[in-house]
């Protein structure tokens, strides 16, 4: 773990204060450190395999800052270990503002419960510049299983105990949880089978080898659209615009359910002051940006602009939640 200044304080249990981000990387740095920033390419981390949503919404980002900070942007994917592959390269990257990370709600929220031993530290070792977008996860299945809404499926599951199978992109991702959680409150036995992102996944359930997936929307609602998959219900507390005739799990059977993924732009702590300031800048462009807000919601999407300090604070809320749906589904990784 890096050093920061010796300004910086540990973080208090449970909450990220506006002072504790400020002295992460928002203070005491030269100005020229952005009059010459950027003056190379900038590479966004991706924590899973392209193709999957992190991906989608990293080169949609990347894009746009791209444009406005007048430099390329790679995309650099790195998948493996529900994410902690990618998010150990970028926690020990330089804090120069050239390494940005595509964070979830699993590498920033979910895998410090879930798993024993992490390699990095989600809150200390990041500075929070943005959510991008909030996205439901949609309950899809192969179009051969034999059912159709959320009713039909708890009720061949629990007439099949352990033969349906569930496919994730990776262990401790929030499209993992959403299974254990719909598990523990339809009371069915189902089989995780963990991929090692959200494309190989899909790839597998559209030829039929898994049954059916909570996947991220964007990777998602092309097949739906397709007729590759079938989709059965939206885990969010509302239906999605993007599919308005598909129930929440929650009204089709399941009352109470509720799981939203999460996905935001971070750098590495310690990074120069105006640097963040000039990085952050640029993203709430991007985000502003008509067509990016189209793109995104086009992926069934809610595109999200914040400031790091209000970024930080919903970190803290999320990783708290995760903690407890982490707990009561007995879910652990080495």
């Amino acid at each position: 773990m890096k050093r920061i200044s010796g300004s910086r304080r540990a973080f208090t249990a449970g909450t990220l204060s506006l002072a504790a981000v400020l002295a992460g990387g928002l203070v005491a740095a030269t100005p020229a450190a952005a009059q010459n920033y950027p003056s190379k390419p900038i590479t966004i981390v991706v924590p899973f395999p392209a193709g999957g949503t992190t991906d989608i919404l990293a080169r949609i980002v990347g894009q746009g800052l791209s444009k406005e900070l007048g430099q390329p942007v790679v995309i650099d994917n790195r998948g493996g270990a529900g994410g902690n592959i990618g998010g150990a390269l970028a926690a020990k990257a330089p804090a120069d503002g050239y390494t940005l990370f595509m964070g979830t709600v699993g590498t920033n929220a979910i895998n410090a419960a879930l798993y024993k031993k992490m390699p990095f530290d989600h809150i200390k070792d990041f500075q929070p510049l943005s959510r991008v977008a909030m996205v439901p996860n949609l309950l899809v299945a192969h179009p051969a299983q034999p059912f159709k809404t959320v009713k039909e499926l708890i009720a061949y599951a629990k007439a099949n105990p352990g033969k349906l199978n569930f496919a994730s992109s990776g262990n401790g991702t929030s499209i993992h949880l959403s299974g254990e959680l719909f598990k523990t409150m339809a009371g069915v036995d189902m089989v995780h089978v963990p991929y090692k992102g959200s494309a190989p996944a899909v790839t597998d359930l559209i030829g039929g080898q898994v049954a059916i997936m909570f996947d991220n929307m964007p990777s998602a609602i092309q097949h739906v659209r397709t007729g590759k998959l079938k989709p059965i219900a939206v885990t969010t507390a509302k239906r999605s615009p993007e599919l308005p005739d598909v129930p929440t799990i929650a009204e089709a059977g399941v009352p109470g359910y509720d799981a939203t993924s999460w996905f935001g732009l971070f750098t590495t702590a310690g990074t120069p002051a105006p640097v963040v300031a000039k990085v952050h800048g640029a993203l709430m462009k991007v985000l502003a940006d008509a067509e990016v807000k189209k793109q995104i919601a086009g992926q069934g999407g809610e595109p999200i602009a914040e400031k790091p300090e209000q970024f930080a604070q919903f970190i803290a809320a999320e990783t708290a939640k995760w903690a407890k749906v982490v707990k009561a589904s007995g879910a652990s990784l080495d």
